[in-house]
């Protein structure tokens, strides 16, 4: 594959990744939330409460480990939103420069180092056992790319599945 081919397909991979990864957050919707009481009208006119399922207190995390656990995925979400977003601006500029496809690796090693470690930072700040694994596996998952002979075309077999198992796992 030619330089510009392969800084071309790197380039291509990043701008998906980057919008696959858009943060979703401005819904208030909450899919995994258990539905409200409600009422049902009777013929008579009277409002009669539904059934109401009661729920154990194991069955949820407390609300501080939630609310961790809300604030360390979205956070890590973040990350690699922005880590995509700077991993893009750098090879555009590799492009413009000219680099060579060896300084591209290098750069691409450094910056999915540089992520791997604030990602495992965030792992560090989880209160569940769970969360902290999963990002930790993550933080792991990206250091090997960063290990990778080649961090382009691992970019585009490994780290385009970081973005859905996050979005699948990630949550109280």
């Amino acid at each position: 594959m030619h330089r510009s081919s392969a800084t071309a397909f790197t380039l291509a991979v990043l701008v998906v990744l980057a919008a696959g990864c858009a943060d979703d957050t401005d819904t208030d919707t909450d899919t995994d939330a258990a539905p409200g009481p409600s009422a049902t009208v009777t013929a008579t006119g009277e409002a009669t409460p539904d059934a109401v399922v009661p729920t154990t207190a194991t069955a949820s995390p407390t609300t501080g480990s939630a609310l961790n656990t809300t604030q360390v995925c979205r956070a890590v979400d973040q990350l690699i939103i922005d880590g995509s977003r700077q991993i893009v601006a750098d090879s555009t500029a590799a492009t413009r420069e000219e680099l060579t496809p060896e300084q591209l690796n290098g750069k691409l090693k450094g910056r999915l180092s540089r992520l791997a470690d604030d990602v495992r930072g965030q792992a560090r700040r989880a209160q569940d056992a769970r969360i902290k694994k999963l990002i930790d596996d993550t933080a792991a998952k990206i250091d090997d790319g960063a290990a990778a002979k080649s961090p382009a075309s691992w970019m585009g077999k490994e780290f385009v599945d970081i973005p859905p198992r996050l979005t699948r796992d990630c949550h109280a």
